[in-house]
């Protein structure tokens, strides 16, 4: 599906009601245009490159979905990777993440994803009364796209968060298959988020003060801003990367004590039991012995085991504690 949204910058309004083939290239200087490409078809894919002029090699890196953020330069265009982060509690993955490819030029961005993202959604449902989104340049149409979905990982992380604190009440709790399956769970989201963020970031940020592509001097703060939000997300990540491993420590070091624990009464009740076999065995020898037919012996024998476990019982609740 392809939606069209074209700015005219001689009355500032922003068009819809046409499609590709109406589309006249190359626009005028000071209108943008923005096309939005979605569960789209090999061949709709083709025909807007055909129509840009979009290099094979950045086509195939949107028809294949696996590549990390990244920023190519062809020239005329810049040619951006991102991922977005998808949350669904119902699913086995609750958080997975989407690729969002972004072409740029001089006044035109082209963004191309498989699955509708809900801030591109937004956008457009603004673009259809207002021109705030448009009328200020490519560069600052690709700050709110990149901005919007690096929001969306707030949410996440917060969710991320509020998991861990519960872990912490539920490892006293729960089974260990249970308990792991759910730390190896977050462990995977705060490396996915990772993977997706720290490529983003290096994109944003400023080699001896240089960004890495063109940026209009009234946008700078905007980006600015939007790296300090990737700066926030990866210090999250790490802060919970450590909370997930000093949490999973702690609840390996309470499953060993207790461990030890069930060792230690083990001991104790074999260590009790193992005279007591010994006295039992030898006063049930199949030899005369004396007294062994005297019903005071068999009393005083019983008597005495009694005292002997009680007795030792008493020792080593001593020792433990």
């Amino acid at each position: 599906m392809i939606k069209i949204h074209y700015f005219n910058s001689s009355n500032k309004t922003v068009q819809h009601d046409f499609n590709m083939k109406d589309l006249q290239l190359p626009i005028h200087n000071e209108d943008l245009l923005w096309v939005d490409l979605y569960a789209y078809s090999y061949n709709e894919l083709n025909n807007i490159a055909d129509v840009f002029g979009f290099h094979p090699l950045a086509v195939e890196d949107c028809l294949h979905e696996g590549s990390r953020p990244k920023m190519d330069n062809y020239g005329d265009y810049k040619f951006f990777v991102f991922h977005a982060p998808i949350y669904n509690e119902k699913s086995n993955n609750e958080i997975t993440t989407v690729e969002l490819n972004i072409f740029m030029g001089p006044n035109y961005v082209v963004t191309v994803h498989k699955r509708k993202l809900q801030w591109l959604g937004h956008m457009e449902n603004v673009c259809v009364n207002r021109s705030e989104y448009m009328e200020k340049g490519t560069d600052f149409l690709l700050h709110t796209i990149i901005d919007g979905i690096t929001d969306e990982y707030f949410p996440v992380l917060e969710r991320i968060r509020t998991r861990i604190d519960e872990l912490e009440e539920e490892i006293y709790e729960y089974q260990p298959k249970v308990v792991t399956e759910e730390f190896l769970a977050l462990k995977r989201a705060i490396i996915l988020i990772r993977q997706a963020i720290m490529p983003q970031r290096r994109i944003f940020s400023t080699i001896n003060g240089q960004w890495k592509f063109e940026i209009q001097e009234e946008n700078i703060p905007f980006y600015k801003d939007l790296n300090d939000h990737l700066e926030r997300i990866v210090d999250s990540t790490e802060t919970y990367r450590d909370l997930v491993n000093s949490t999973l420590d702690t609840y390996f070091s309470i499953n060993s004590g207790k461990s030890i624990e069930k060792l230690n009464l083990l001991t104790v009740i074999s260590t009790i039991m193992l005279p007591l076999s010994v006295i039992t065995s030898f006063f049930g020898m199949n030899v005369p012995l004396p007294y062994q037919d005297s019903p005071i012996a068999t009393i005083a024998i019983s008597a005495f085991l009694v005292l002997f476990t009680w007795g030792m019982w008493v020792y080593f609740k001593k020792m433990i504690a």
